[in-house]
Order: C-alpha cells, then structure tokens, then sequence
C-alpha cells in the first residue's frame, strides 16, 4: 500500500456492515483509512465485495484482506504504517451461529482481539483503540426494565458470542493496566439499516415478504430490542474515536437508541415500509437469545453529545429502498 496519507485510521472488519459506514465517514471528513479484512462466506460474499468496491473507488482508502488473527500481519501493518488510532470492528457475529460453530468465534473474536492488542502497545505514539463489544454480555432483562448500564456486565453470558465478548473487555483492561494505552470498548445494540447483515431479522423478514414466504417470529413475538440505525451508531463510534480515555485507562460503553422496541411492532414497521403484510409463523425461544435489551447512553452522551435521531419507522423506510435498489425487488441467494 503505497502514498498513505500520515496518520491513518485502521478500520477492522471494513467490508462489514459498521466497517463500511464507518470507513466511509471517516474519508468523508477527510481521514485517511486503511481496511482490513478476512471476507469470509458467513453470509452474502457479493454484498462484502459491492461495499467494499464503494469503499476502494475512493482515493483515501487502502485496502488489504487479512484475518485479524493474524497477529504478525497486524502488528506488520500497524507499524509499517504509523497507525496510531485503530477501530476494531471484526468479529464473528450471530449468537445462533456460534452454539454450532464455537472455534470461529475463539478465533475471530478472542484471538483477533489479542492480535489488535497487541499491535496496539508495540505502536509508536499509540493514541486510541476502539472496539466492538455487544450488548449480549448483559444477558436477559424482562420487558419493561429499565435500560442496561454499563456497571451491571452480566456473570452468566448466554451465548458463546457473548462471552466472547465479555472476555475481549476483561482482555483490554488488563491491556491498559500493564501497557498503559487508551481503549474504549462500545457495546453496541441491535444495528440495521441500509449495506446491513442479512442474518439480521428485518433482513431476512424482507427477503422473505418480497417472496411471498412467511416469516418465523421467535420468542412468540414477545421480544424487545434496541434498534439503532446506523448513522447513529457511525456518530457515537467516531465520537468515542475523538475523545479518548486519559493514558491508560480502559473504558466501556453502551451505544444505542435507548428507545426499545417490540419485535411485533417492528414486524409491522417493516410491513408498513413494504406496502405487504407477512404471514407469520410464531416460534418458541431459540437457545441463546434474550427477551429484552436496550441501552442507558448518559455516559455517551456525556462525552461526546450522542443523541440518536432516526426513529424506527424511518430508518426501516430507508432500508427497504436501498433494498430494492440493490436487489432490484429480487430477494438475494
């Protein structure tokens, strides 16, 4: 990777939904950006590779496909580079995905989390790590609690991808007391909108309305989330980017839309957006999901003024026009 502006960003995971949008807004206000990633098959490859080719037509993005767990590599680039602010956002996602696939997530998450670690301390003028954590480490909370906070990290993850979530934090803060670099960790909330996963229910609840098939509606539809649209997550991510701890200190946060939502009422915000009602199918819980998450976001608001603007309704409308645009009203394979 030749002629990298000085002081680039390293984005993780930059074919991914968040990867994408936030390498994006990074080059937007004029940073330079390089991406990594492993452009696995866990889902769609062709949407890895149409968000990436947005992200390689612009002249401040510099891209290499790498596994994260790659730790020589990392470190190689990191230093190679002069990076000094580093957004890791690479993962294996899916708590369903990982009761049957677990070493994905012992690779991806755990290891790949200690790669950037590492890289992060051996980095000359190292200023800030900010990494995806998730909301799964909260476990369950009833309906009608009030939101997580960031004091109250559950004991008894029920999913692997949760506790490998939760051991990616305990990592960094042994990380910023023995090495004494600034990390925040975002636990992040149910994301959607356009370029997103299609594993993620209102994606796949589309696919299957355009076709005429019903959808299956898990937890008898008693379920609650967190809906965040991703423009809203981008400004909390570089918010948190561009207020780092003091040196040394380890920090975690929520970053969502504090405003829950049941999963009914997003079934009927999606029919809504479609112009279609859906046939549903309802289901009983599926082992590892939860009944309610959603966020408490003082902190975040407190440090850098986050306050998410897109309402549910909207952010769904959105989606399902850049769906239609990009499927041309074909649902994807």
């Amino acid at each position: 990777m030749e002629n990298i502006a000085k002081d680039p960003v390293l984005v993780t995971g930059a074919a991914g939904f968040i990867g994408h949008a936030v390498a994006t807004r990074l080059i937007a206000r004029g940073e330079s950006v390089i991406g990594i990633d492993n452009l696995n098959d866990y889902y769609d490859p062709a949407l890895k590779a149409a968000r990436l080719a947005n992200l390689n037509a612009q002249d401040n993005f510099h891209f290499a496909e790498m596994d994260v767990s790659d730790d020589a590599g990392v470190k190689t680039l990191v230093q190679s580079h002069g990076v000094q602010r580093i957004i890791h956002l690479a993962a294996q996602a899916g708590v369903r995905y990982s009761i049957e696939n677990p070493f994905a997530y012992q690779k991806s998450n755990l290891q790949g989390h200690l790669s950037l670690l590492e890289a992060s301390r051996h980095a000359a003028n190292f200023q800030h790590l900010v990494y995806a954590s998730s909301s799964s480490v909260y476990g369950d909370k009833p309906i009608g609690g009030a939101g997580f906070t960031e004091e109250e990290p559950a004991t008894d993850p029920v999913s692997l991808y949760a506790a490998t979530k939760r051991s990616c934090e305990l990592m960094s803060q042994s990380y910023a007391k023995l090495y004494g670099f600034p990390q925040t960790g975002l636990r992040f909330f149910t994301v959607y909108g356009p370029w997103g996963r299609p594993d993620m229910a209102y994606f796949g609840f589309t696919k299957k309305i355009l076709a005429g098939e019903a959808i299956e509606v898990y937890g008898e539809g008693k379920m609650a989330r967190d809906f965040t649209y991703i423009d809203d997550i981008v400004d909390g991510i570089l918010g948190s980017l561009d207020n780092p701890p003091d040196q040394g200190a380890h920090r975690v946060l929520n970053i969502g839309d504090s405003r829950p939502v049941g999963l009914m009422d997003m079934i009927k915000a999606l029919e809504n957006a479609l112009g279609i009602e859906a046939e549903k199918i309802m289901r009983p819980m599926q082992p590892g999901d939860v009944t309610s998450t959603y966020a408490d976001i003082s902190k975040l608001h407190a440090l850098t003024g986050y306050e998410p603007e897109v309402m549910l309704e909207d952010g769904l409308k959105r989606f399902v026009q850049w769906y239609r645009e990009f499927y041309g009203n074909l649902a994807p394979d």
